[in-house]
């Protein structure tokens, strides 16, 4: 299992403070002394300006600052887990957020200072490619395309979370403020940008195992997919279907036989994983006390897993998770007997005892589950770092996209029907006859259970004709007493932290 593009950020030539969009956060210093230009001549160090490029990708879980999992963030305001943690305030921004009452001093803050910071090193990274020296042009196109997708990724991110947001390809001059647009203006810029990069063909469909943790053509396919859909862009849709069906073609992808397979380190970059984000637990240099962005693996299996567990399950005792995530009764309960994506997605240690925290239903996230065999490398702090992938992009979602954009462009249902068999094979389940919207939302969410989607794909339902699984219909108060709010359409965008307000006082304020 190859994971050659570790995500980086201790052995970079460019160095940059983790902050918000000041001086400090845009300063590019080379410790070498040399002229920038006169440094950054061959393909070796042009290669260290793209990895610190990639290097953001992996920080959202625990920067030094706050623990904000993209996958946990993606979850929290859906409908298939519980926050948990040691109380209700414990990681308080995320409860507030399940709640529906985030505000700027309670929000996802630190996601702007982690993908701002991935596209000013973007910025960089396609600067150096076009000055002079000994690296071939093959070599700086695919650089330059390689920091253009990423780009489009991390603003695509920060779409998704708060929607109306400063937009610049440039890196800024003082003071360091760039004009902010509305969501849908953000979108308009974004897609020419990613369609001109996937026109180029620069990019392979596949790196070779190698290469594995780069982003490739059939990775902006996804991503292209993936905004449309969220956009309800329906002028857009043909040539996402088209995208769909070229990695459909392609050899070097296919359903993994098995799905448990699949979330072990043996599954990792295997036929079906389109993208994911390499973690490692052997050379690990990511620590407590400022080593939090360095190399090495991810908190998550910690964060979302139970506290003062006594052994087992592949899980030595004397191991503590801080029991967040816990999964909900009812989303065990929405998979049917016979479904094998119920007991990989859930782990279930209900004959267990362990500490019990906030909201425990004794149910945990399985695929990324923690295991002692994914950290034993690992010479720091054991918690901080499991070698778990994190799975961004899956053949089993191009299929289930290929799927819905079949039936929104007036295609066959029984041709989308025969996409989502695949799936439904794969799990050990009956296959369907004709397919509907809500077919394909159903199977989406038992298929990417835990994987930070769901909420997103109650949103975009708001737009679609025949969807009854929406937002607004799902995201409602719980007979618990967990959730008391409603999710609005004031809901779509979080707001901005109120550090970037207090930064900018020309940012407008989400009406959240």
């Amino acid at each position: 299992m190859n994971k050659h593009i570790s995500i980086i950020a201790g052995f970079c030539a460019v160095t940059f403070a983790l902050a918000s969009c000041s001086d400090n956060f845009l300063e590019v210093k080379n410790p070498t002394g040399e002229p920038l230009e006169e440094y950054y001549t061959t393909e070796e160090t042009l290669n260290e300006a793209l990895t610190s490029a990639y290097a953001p990708l992996h920080w959202p879980d625990w920067d030094g600052t706050a623990y904000n999992d993209l996958t946990v963030d993606g979850e929290i305001m859906g409908d298939d887990f519980w926050v948990g943690g040691s109380h209700a305030q414990d990681n308080e921004h995320w409860h507030k957020l399940f709640n529906f009452e985030g505000s700027p001093n309670q929000t996802l803050a630190t996601l702007w200072g982690d993908f701002y910071s991935g596209i000013k090193r973007c910025n960089d990274a396609i600067k150096y490619a076009s000055w002079p020296g000994n690296a071939s042009e093959n070599f700086r196109k695919s650089m330059e395309m390689q920091a253009r997708l990423l780009r489009v990724y991390y603003y695509n991110i920060l779409w998704h979370y708060y929607g109306n947001v400063p937009f610049y390809l440039e890196n800024l001059s003082l003071p360091y403020t760039a004009p902010q647009l509305k969501a849908d203006e953000i979108y308009e810029r974004l897609l020419p940008e990613l369609e001109e990069i996937i026109a180029s063909n620069v990019l392979p469909m596949r790196w070779e195992a190698v290469e594995s943790g780069r982003v490739s053509q059939a990775f902006a396919y996804m991503l292209y997919a993936e905004m449309v859909m969220y956009q309800n862009d329906a002028t857009r849709y043909s040539k996402a279907l088209d995208f769909m069906k070229k990695i459909i073609a392609d050899s070097n992808y296919s359903l993994n036989p098995d799905f448990s397979d699949l979330w072990s380190e043996n599954g990792e970059w295997c036929s079906e994983s389109i993208f994911e984000i390499n973690y490692n637990d052997d050379q690990a240099q990511r620590d407590w006390g400022g080593a939090a962005i360095n190399a090495g693996g991810t908190v998550f299996p910690t964060l979302c897993s139970p506290n003062g567990w006594g052994g087992g399950e592949g899980w030595d005792s004397g191991n503590d998770g801080w029991g967040f995530l816990p999964c909900k009764v009812e989303t065990y309960n929405m998979y049917a007997e016979g479904d094998l994506r119920r007991d990989v997605t859930i782990w279930d240690v209900r004959g267990y005892t362990y500490t019990e925290r906030y909201q425990d239903t004794h149910l945990w996230h399985g695929k990324y589950r923690p295991q002692s065999a994914n950290n034993k490398d690992c010479p720091t702090s054991k918690n901080l770092n499991y070698n778990n992938n994190k799975r961004i992009y899956r053949y089993a979602e191009t299929l289930l996209n290929a799927a819905e954009l079949l039936l929104q462009t007036g295609g066959s249902a029984a041709e989308a029907a025969g996409y989502v068999n695949e799936v439904r094979a794969r799990a050990g389940l009956a296959a369907i006859n004709g397919c509907t919207i809500d077919d394909i939302f159903t199977e989406r969410h038992l298929e990417f259970c835990g994987e930070g989607k769901r909420y997103f794909d109650l949103v975009r339902a708001e737009g679609i004709s025949g969807a009854t699984q929406k937002a607004s219909t799902v995201l409602v108060p719980d007979t618990y007493g967990y959730r008391t709010n409603s999710w609005t359409p004031k809901k779509k965008h979080i707001p901005l932290a109120q550090s970037e307000l207090d930064a900018d006082p020309t940012l407008v304020p989400n009406d959240y």
